[in-house]
C-alpha cells in the first residue's frame, strides 16, 4: 500500500509538519515515578524542564508529556494526580520552548487541563475509546490528537484486518464527534493489547495502514517487542529501537515517538537518504 499522504500539511501548534515527505521526531517525556524505561528520573521541574532542553537541542519536533505510566500491569492513578503532574510542565516548557507539545493521557479532564495549560496535541492511547468526553474536547479545543489502537485483550482472528477495523471504529467517533481529519494521526499501539507475534506484524506491515488515509505515528522505543527479540534490558534497547525507526523511514511514518532523540535523529537522517537522496545524485 502507497503513502497517500503525498503533499500533505499537518498543523501542530504553531509549526506546520510535511507528514507525506517527512519523518519527524515526538521525544517522550515521562514525569512519572514508574514508567517502565525512566519512571523518576524527570518528575520534577527542574529535571524535566533539563531533559526538554536537551531534546529541543537535539532536533526533537514535539515533546510528548505523560504523567500516568500505560506499560503493561501499571497502577492507574487519579486524574487529580496526573493534572497535578503533568499541566504545570507543559506550561513551564511552553514558556521556554517553541516547540509543539503533546500530552500523553486517555482521561478528557486531565487533557483539559493540559490544553488550558499551552498543549497543542492529545495523545490518548485508548483512541478516544476509554473516556466518552475527550473527543468532544478536542473538537473544542481545536488541538490535533494522535489516536492509538488498543484493546483489551490479545485475542484476534485476522490481526492486520482487525486491527484496521478497530482503528476505523475510532475515526468513525472522531468523525462523528467533529473532529477534522486534517487533525488526527494515528498510531497502532505497539505493546498495547497484542502478543510479541502481533507486535513485529505490525511493525512489518505499516504500510498496509495507509489505506487508512491519515499520517501515522510509530512508538516502540525501548519497548518490550525489542527486548524479546534481541534478549535484552530496557537500558540496552538503542539498537533495536533505531532499526524500527528506519523501518517507520521506509514505511512513510510521519512521526515516531522515542526516548533518544539524538541517535534516532541521525537514523531518520540516514534512512531518508537512502530512500531518496540518491534521485537527486549523479
Amino acid at each position: 500500500m502507497e503513502n497517500n499522504q503525498e503533499g500533505k500539511v499537518m498543523r501542530i501548534g504553531n509549526r506546520e509538519f510535511e507528514v507525506g515527505k517527512h519523518t519527524y521526531l515526538m521525544g517522550i517525556l515521562n514525569v512519572t515515578p514508574d514508567s517502565f524505561s525512566d519512571g523518576g528520573k524527570f518528575n520534577c521541574p527542574d529535571a524535566a524542564l533539563a531533559h526538554a532542553e536537551q531534546m529541543v537541542l537535539e532536533g526533537a519536533d514535539i515533546i510528548d508529556i505523560g504523567g500516568e505510566s500505560t506499560r503493561p500491569g501499571h497502577q492507574q492513578i487519579s486524574e487529580e494526580e496526573e493534572t497535578q503532574r503533568t499541566a504545570p510542565i507543559v506550561e513551564l516548557i511552553k514558556s521556554r520552548f517553541d516547540i509543539p507539545v503533546s500530552v500523553d493521557t486517555y482521561k478528557a479532564n486531565v487533557a483539559k487541563a493540559c490544553l488550558n495549560a499551552g498543549a497543542d496535541l492529545v495523545n490518548d492511547v485508548w483512541g478516544l475509546k476509554y473516556d466518552k468526553g475527550m473527543a468532544g474536547l478536542i473538537v473544542s479545543s481545536g488541538a490535533a490528537c494522535c489516536l492509538m489502537h488498543n484493546r483489551d485483550k490479545a485475542e484476534y482472528s485476522n490481526f492486520i484486518e482487525e486491527l484496521k477495523s478497530d482503528l476505523i471504529e475510532t475515526l468513525a467517533i472522531a468523525k462523528d464527534a467533529g473532529i477534522p481529519g486534517e487533525n488526527i494521526i494515528l498510531d497502532p499501539g505497539i505493546g498495547f493489547g497484542k502478543t510479541y507475534g502481533h507486535n513485529l506484524e505490525a511493525i512489518c506491515k505499516l504500510k498496509e495502514l495507509h489505506s487508512l488515509g491519515y499520517p501515522l505515528l510509530l512508538g516502540t522505543s525501548r519497548k518490550s517487542v525489542i527486548g524479546l527479540a534481541l534478549d535484552l534490558p530496557v537500558g540496552e534497547r538503542l539498537e533495536g529501537t533505531l532499526v524500527t525507526t528506519v523501518q517507520a523511514v521506509m514505511a512513510g511514518c510521519a512521526f515516531v515517538r522515542v526516548h533518544d532523540v539524538k541517535e534516532n535523529k541521525r537514523a531518520i537522517q540516514m534512512a531518508e537518504a537512502i530512500r531518496g537522496g540518491w534521485e537527486h545524485v549523479g
